[in-house]
């Protein structure tokens, strides 16, 4: 759909990520004037330093450990001695090829979004940007740099993202103590990669560095890995990660991170040390609020730094508006899309529908993947839900085991009565494309009945969506076989 004004109404957008991208082309589509600014590059650090390059190395990885358990297929690899008898080769990760593929492909994928915004019409001004009062923005060379534009516009939308939280104990030099978006700078697999922080990012590079090679030691302050996550999901995760010699220090909160000649040293709070080459801090991250004038516009913020947005994604100023990782919302790219565009369609007057969090998909980009869709197990559990769940194990569907699948389940999660799927966990490989079924099933409010009737290809993963449903099958209005 798309609008016509009969005056052009402007838009300006601080943050060129992916809630910044979005709001830019959908204000473009509909007829306003749009500028962008952006101080490290299109697609912001989503694609830059964090998105696009980690899940890029983690299908790296992935690569590997395919190549490596390919011998279980019946696939062998072997190599030619001068003689003629048999060798068989070693896998080995060249991390500097690696790395330098992953940035280029960030870069590519950065400029391409560029081009899309020129195309449309829109205005990219490289600097950094603060609001001034509540209808303009002033860009400069950088925080507290000298200002060389001012733009004036309808409606703002903030979309700055955030940065990688700093601990004054373990604070990041680049080389051996790194951020997230520091480890693209190595040029060899670590030998001993210390990961502190068990959420979604230190799993994720945890068990990428464990496939590519590396020793592994991930510190968790909590008694699981990822910490809020489905526990089924979590304890999957765990015995891949101990099957592949990742060593877990749960219940384990590290105090400080020294750099010494030749790597780190990790001192936990009950005094153990642990010695490693480089440490990873995944200990979350901060919105980078700071420095925009937002207190002077009126906006309101959290006590972290977060902006306070509603459902629309607008602020408590009527005509400021945030997308992603900045505000309050889910912390996810695909959300800050989502609010991007929300936020433009309720700002220009189009057709909207506010963002519920319970129809919010998400992905964990461990080996295997860890998806999930609505209401969790943990739900029932705490009295918030009347439902019931069926969790089917993939080692037992046909397509998983000619593909030597062993990790991994489906789990639906039904309203008792009605039977309406009103959420789901995968967990397996490319799980982030096998739970959009179950997604388009929660926000249609599909039964399970309704899913079960629906063809799957056989043999097929996603076969075990609709076997999970069939289990559930509604006879006068209880659910059976849960």
């Amino acid at each position: 759909m798309s609008l016509s004004f009969e005056t052009t109404q402007s838009v300006a957008i601080i943050g060129g990520g992916p809630g910044g991208y979005e709001a830019a082309l959908a204000a473009a589509q509909l007829g306003a004037e749009v500028t962008v600014v952006e101080r490290a590059g299109i697609g912001g650090s989503a694609v830059i330093t964090d998105v696009v390059p980690s899940k890029t190395l983690i299908a790296t990885a992935d690569a590997a450990v395919a190549i490596a358990g390919a011998s279980d297929l019946g696939v062998q690899l072997f190599a030619k001695s001068k003689d003629g008898k048999p060798l068989k080769p070693e896998i080995a990760i060249n991390l500097n090829a690696v790395n330098k593929r992953l940035l280029s492909l960030a870069r590519q994928q950065s400029d391409d979004m560029r081009a899309s915004l020129v195309e449309a019409g829109v205005r990219i001004i490289s600097g950094h940007g603060r609001l001034e009062g509540d209808n303009a923005v002033v860009v400069s060379t950088g925080p507290g740099g000298t200002d060389f534009d001012r733009i004036e516009a309808d409606t703002l939308v903030l979309s700055v993202g955030a940065s990688p939280r700093q601990l004054p104990s373990a604070m990041p030099d680049g080389e051996r103590i790194l951020t997230w978006t520091q480890l693209y700078d190595m040029t060899e697999l670590p030998p001993h990669l210390i990961v502190v922080g068990s959420g979604v990012t230190g799993a994720e590079f945890a068990g990428a560095y464990m496939n590519l090679g590396a020793k592994v030691t991930l510190v968790s302050s909590r008694d699981q890995v990822l910490p809020g996550e489905d526990k089924d999901a979590a304890a999957v995760i765990e015995k891949v990660f101990k099957r592949g010699g990742m060593t877990l220090l749960s219940k384990s909160r590290a105090d400080t991170v020294e750099r010494v000649a030749d790597g780190v040293v990790v001192t936990l709070s009950d005094g153990r040390t642990v010695e490693g080459s480089h440490c990873l801090m995944a200990v979350g991250s901060i919105p980078n609020t700071a420095g925009l004038g937002l207190e002077q516009a009126g906006v309101q913020m959290t006590e972290s730094g977060h902006i306070q947005v509603n459902r629309v994604a607008r602020t408590s100023v009527p005509n400021i508006y945030a997308a992603g990782d900045c505000t309050t919302f889910v912390p996810l790219a695909s959300v800050a899309s989502m609010q991007g565009r929300t936020a433009i369609f309720h700002a220009l007057g189009d057709v909207v529908i506010p963002l519920e969090r319970r129809r919010i998909t998400s992905n964990i980009f461990t080996a295997p993947e860890i998806a999930t869709i609505g209401w969790q197990e943990k739900d029932i559990e705490d009295g918030l839900i009347n439902a019931v769940v069926h969790k089917l194990p993939l080692a037992s569907n046909p397509r998983a085991k000619m593909m030597g699948i062993k990790d991994g389940f489906v789990k639906l999660i039904a309203r008792q009565g009605s039977g309406s799927v009103v959420g789901g966990v995968i967990v397996g490989p490319r799980a982030s494309e096998l739970i959009y079924p179950i997604a388009i099933a929660v926000e249609r409010r599909l039964t399970v009945d309704q899913v079960s009737r629906v063809f799957a290809v056989y043999p097929s993963l996603s076969s075990s969506i609709t076997d999970a449903a069939r289990a559930m099958h509604v006879v006068d209005h209880n659910i059976y076989g849960a």
